[in-house]
């Protein structure tokens, strides 16, 4: 260890929790916790449900691209170009929801939906996860399945131009830069075993 008294890996304890804040995507918690050390302090904290995206690889004869929807992101006023996801449903298995939200936002179904990994998406406030899996060949199959107020294009996008542009432009969404990290690793380990 180089600096620190060996306390930093240790739990804090929730000595109250009161509900300041509640919206139909999260509740926003305010906490009274002790950390191991004997200090008091307040913590906001974001309670919301998992979500899941699914990185879909599709072969053409140009080579592989990936499955994407464009659509506006209210909260940084910008159009984003991302991989098909959304909410995990209370008593919903991960890559069912994965498998669901390419259905509804893409039409398209893939045989083989496998697990990439799992990450918090800010646990400085938020206790949720983030559930990443590959689609491995999606076809289009079905009739899109839009919520209320969704409007999203979808488009297949190069996979080297996602690779190359990632962090970029419209591909500025850090959930979807970590989901193209965890898919890539897991594709390769896929294409190894070939």
């Amino acid at each position: 260890m180089i600096a620190g008294d060996g306390n930093g890996a240790r739990k804090w304890v929730t000595l109250s929790s009161r509900k300041v804040y509640e919206c139909n995507v999260f509740s926003v918690f305010e906490r009274q916790s002790r950390g191991p050390d004997g200090r008091t302090g307040r913590f906001a904290v974001m309670e919301a449900k998992d979500w899941a995206v699914v990185v879909p690889y599709v072969r053409t004869r140009e080579g592989t691209s990936f499955l994407m929807v464009r659509q506006y992101r209210h909260g940084a006023n910008v159009v984003s170009l991302e991989f098909p996801g959304g909410v995990v449903e209370p008593g919903e298995e991960p890559v069912h929801a994965a498998a669901r939200e390419l259905a509804e936002e893409t039409g398209w179904v893939s045989d083989r939906v496998l697990h990439a990994g799992t990450v918090f998406p800010n646990p400085a406030i938020q206790d949720n996860r983030f559930h990443v899996f590959v689609a491995l060949d999606p076809k289009p199959s079905v009739a899109r399945n839009l919520d209320a107020n969704e409007i999203i294009d979808v488009e297949l996008v190069a996979a080297d131009e996602v690779r190359r542009r990632m962090g970029e432009g419209e591909l500025q969404h850090a959930l979807m830069v970590s989901a193209l990290y965890l898919a890539e690793r897991r594709f390769a380990s896929l294409s190894a075993q070939v």
